[in-house]
């Protein structure tokens, strides 16, 4: 999952994907691929290239389409802005890649500071007791961030 396009505005960056769990949820903690550091969520050199980790707003309204195995950590999915959303103009859709399924939204706060075009990669899930998908963290990126194959 990568594009070769760059943005001369942002750093370069490039991220593995490697498997973590935790209590109640699993998915992909990332890493530096170039330094090998392990990067928080929130980490300031995600926000420099214009990539971000968001938890998907409104996943608790589709909890049978979040059991899908398209929105999987490490599946690609795809943003899909809603210009004519009429509760809000800056909406974006998180959609499994084939947008047969969505999971929700990007966040409302969130939502205007992205710039399509963006590349999107289901980082983590959060489960009940039973294993089911109950929430889900997106990786959302610009093209020129690269992103390893999950590891």
């Amino acid at each position: 999952m990568h594009a070769d396009s760059g943005d001369a505005d942002r750093p370069r960056l490039r991220l593995w994907l490697e498997r973590g769990e935790l209590e109640g949820g699993r998915g992909f903690w990332l890493r530096d691929a170039a330094s090998g550091d392990a990067l928080r969520w929130e980490h300031e050199r995600l926000a420099a290239a214009g990539a971000r980790v968001i938890a998907v707003a409104g996943a608790s309204y589709r909890l049978a389409a979040l059991q899908d195995p398209a929105f999987t950590p490490g599946s690609s999915l795809a943003l899909v802005p809603e210009p004519e959303n009429e509760h809000d103009p800056n909406a974006i859709a998180v959609w499994d890649a084939d947008r047969r399924l969505q999971a929700g939204y990007v966040p409302a706060e969130t939502a205007p500071a992205l710039a399509p075009p963006l590349q999107a990669v289901a980082l983590w899930e959060w489960l009940d007791g039973g294993g089911r998908r109950v929430g889900l963290r997106v990786l959302v990126a610009p093209p020129a961030v690269w992103i390893g194959t999950p590891r």
